[in-house]
């Protein structure tokens, strides 16, 4: 697969190309399906990008809605062609979260709010060996290291030459006082978030507990957003058995307010940076 190929915006960005066809021809999600004889929730999902999409289904949808420009069918044809082409994080097998990693390998910025851990791109191997060890008690050894060394390889996007990630995290003081296995992992774990922090695209604020209620506490989410304009943002929603993508403009515009008064509350970066600092040297006390 070419490096420049992301199946997961692919799929993405020929849903949403469908979903204007269908809404140019004035026709809803339920017509669609009587007419290709299939169910709803599979146009649903065809037109949100969460189902591999195949070249048939691009031409009988065409057909449906009439497309004469073969141009234009050749262009979403090719497109099918490269959403069911793998990414590199296919290789690691079945990952829980691919949709997530394939969003977040062509994000152009990332927002993060985490009321309980530090976030994945900013943990160390043995953080990232010791959280999901406890997360998930009844993973094997073998799982363990699948997904850390996924944990690890998107990291890459914050160490790129170019084009790295931009991320913006917001943390509670919960994360940093959790102990996530020892005492000493804790505080080599604080330490690099430290260094991480000073790097130009990587900003880390931190809401201490005395700050009390904010907008934070239903829990974590992350805002991501693309390069192409054409490619509307992204909150993402961690769960237990499925996650939730949020693309509405309104729901989205939500979450962004909330994030602006989370990053109002915290203390600011250097603030942020030195509270960290001070709590690591607590763990080695």
């Amino acid at each position: 697969m070419a490096s420049n190929v992301n199946p997961t915006v692919r799929r993405r960005r020929l849903g949403q190309e469908l979903r204007r066809l269908r809404e140019l021809k004035g026709m809803t999600a339920e017509e669609v399906a009587e007419k290709l004889l299939v169910s709803q929730s599979k146009i649903s999902r065809l037109e949100n990008g969460r189902r591999s999409i195949s070249q048939r289904d691009v031409r009988d949808l065409c057909a449906v809605y009439e497309v004469e420009d073969h141009r234009i069918v050749d262009s979403l044809m090719q497109m099918a062609k490269d959403s069911r082409q793998q990414g590199w994080w296919h290789s690691f097998g079945d990952i829980p979260y691919s949709v997530y990693i394939g969003l977040e390998t062509d994000a152009a910025s990332l927002r993060v709010y985490d009321p309980q851990v530090v976030p994945g791109l900013l943990q160390t191997r043995p953080y990232a060996e010791a959280l999901i060890t406890g997360a998930l008690p009844e993973t094997t050894p073998t799982d363990i290291e699948k997904r850390v060394q996924v944990r690890m390889r998107r990291q890459e996007r914050i160490a790129a030459p170019e084009n790295p990630l931009r991320l913006w995290t917001v943390l509670d003081e919960a994360a940093l006082r959790r102990v996530v296995g020892t005492p000493q992992l804790m505080a080599e774990q604080l330490e690099h978030l430290v260094e991480q922090s000073q790097l130009p695209h990587v900003t880390v604020q931190v809401i201490p507990f005395h700050m009390g209620a904010h907008p934070g506490l239903n829990g974590q989410y992350a805002i991501l957003e693309f390069p192409d304009a054409s490619d509307s943002s992204v909150v993402y929603i961690e769960g237990v058995t499925s996650d939730l993508y949020l693309e509405k403009a309104n729901d989205v515009q939500k979450y962004s307010v909330m994030y602006e008064h989370l990053r109002a509350q915290a203390l600011n970066v250097d603030q942020s940076r030195e509270f960290i600092a001070d709590i690591a040297k607590d763990y080695t006390r």
